[in-house]
């Protein structure tokens, strides 16, 4: 069975961080495991206290991860400073992990930040040229290539474009806050629209943490980049349509296993 590590935060209510990146890890077929750096006190309203670890408690748990299970790709969502971001980098070039997917979480779904002003440059600078993929939303993907510009769609080839030139391989700037929920993948190939279904639940929180989960899945599991992008859209779309609106009295969580479950014999 293939490996997949994310690396991340805990949200207390289960919608996004670590909890939805091991949901979405089984849904794609694969073993998921975690090195949590920081905790949130977290429901579908808001967030009500961030409490970051000690960096070295985030190298503990990726070295005890590599030296016995390993990892066949890694998934980097919420890191929230400065210092996490730059102990998780080092150990990434140190330990040589391949196929990682770095999710530049920067806001939650309710509006809170997640990610220090300060902690940006460390990010642009130290773990996206690591990556295989970057996969930010587009009023991330602006905050970080066009800082103090407007998020405007019209512009997202040279979004991606700024994006890339930080050092990826790969971007894919997903589009569930576009008008049209298309991704677009940028690559050394060039430019591609992922399109699917868009679908206005309200059940959205974790749905780039499905994402980015899903497509280091794909990547572990060996599909090219571009079928792995397209695989990956398909899953977090499908985790939105089958979105928990029961729970909470927020932006409810989306429901990775939900197609799963809709098909098995309970």
């Amino acid at each position: 069975m293939r490996r997949v590590m994310s690396i991340a935060t805990s949200d207390s209510g289960a919608g996004a961080g670590i909890q939805a990146d091991l949901k979405a890890f089984a849904r794609c077929g694969v073993y998921g495991t975690t090195a949590i750096v920081a905790t949130t006190a977290q429901n579908t309203v808001g967030v009500t206290g961030v409490h970051a670890f000690p960096p070295q408690v985030a190298v503990d748990q990726i070295e005890a991860i590599v030296s016995d299970i390993g990892a066949d790709a890694v998934k980097t969502g919420m890191l929230f400073n400065a210092g996490i971001i730059a102990s998780v980098a080092e150990a990434i070039r140190r330990l040589d992990l391949k196929n990682v997917v770095v999710d530049p979480v920067m806001v939650a779904e309710s509006g809170a930040t997640l990610l220090e002003p300060k902690a940006v440059e460390t990010l642009r600078g130290e773990l996206f040229p690591l990556a295989a993929v970057v996969t930010p939303n587009i009023d991330e993907a602006f905050a970080l290539a066009l800082p103090g510009e407007e998020p405007d769609e019209s512009r997202l080839e040279e979004c991606a474009r700024a994006l890339k030139a930080l050092g990826p391989e790969a971007v894919v700037i997903t589009g569930g806050h576009s008008a049209s929920g298309a991704d677009l993948l940028y690559a050394d190939e060039g430019f591609v629209e992922i399109e699917g279904p868009v679908h206005s639940s309200g059940t959205t929180h974790g749905a780039g943490c499905t994402h980015s989960s899903a497509l280091a899945s794909f990547l572990a599991l060996g599909l090219d980049l571009q079928e792995a992008a397209r695989r990956a859209h398909a899953v977090a779309s499908e985790a939105v349509e089958h979105g928990l609106r029961e729970i909470g009295s927020g932006a409810g969580p989306v429901h990775a296993l939900g197609s799963v479950l809709a098909r098995a014999e309970l």
